[in-house]
């Protein structure tokens, strides 16, 4: 399992599972996401994004539409994606990142502390409002300065060895499937 930036090819992926899981597309662009991608089979497990807003009083940056699969969750998936968006605010810079999240408890464990609406730039104040009115109406602002982010070992463990858990425990066939009475049939080669 690994982390990678999203490829124009990942776009229709991108968008089908932010549309089924009722994530923000607002201002979608392909390039700003990463993927988390199971090495075997490239099948692709969560994803994410950083958006960078420009103003008059300068650049901010928030994380938005992280995603993990049903089928992957409890893994690390979202925590790993979530280390590599805070790597990229870094490298480009940023010095805290902001998230608008109707889950502020799944971000605190990585160090994130949710501020209050005031602290918000007013970008950002305004990203909240349209948030709450469209895709999470219980979203609460938090920031985290990247330097701070703290992997649970137990995600990192988890993550080395994550498989898709999608595969339903189907009971074995047996003659009564096909409408053979096993008791009374006879077969062909019976000794």
């Amino acid at each position: 399992m690994y982390v990678r930036d999203a490829k124009n090819r990942d776009e229709v992926w991108l968008l089908d599972h932010i549309e089924e899981m009722g994530l923000d597309e607002t201002a979608f662009r392909s390039r700003d996401y990463v993927i988390a991608v199971e090495e075997t089979n490239d099948e692709r497990a969560g994803f994410g994004r950083v958006r960078v807003h420009k103003t008059d009083a300068g650049e901010f940056c928030e994380l938005t539409s992280i995603g993990v699969l049903e089928s992957w969750r409890g893994q690390g998936v979202g925590a790993h994606v979530i280390e590599r968006l805070l790597t990229t605010a870094a490298d480009e810079g940023f010095d805290v990142v902001y998230a608008l999240t109707d889950a502020p408890e799944y971000l605190a464990q990585f160090g994130f502390e949710r501020i209050d609406r005031e602290q918000l730039p007013a970008q950002l104040e305004a990203r909240l409002t349209d948030k709450r009115e469209t895709t999470a109406p219980e979203a609460v602002p938090s920031a985290i300065e990247p330097g701070r982010f703290r992997m649970p070992p137990r995600l990192r463990e988890a993550f080395k060895d994550a498989q898709a858990d999608d595969e339903p425990d189907e009971p074995e066939e047996g003659p009564e499937d096909f409408g053979i009475d096993p008791d009374e049939a006879t077969y062909k080669y019976d000794v």
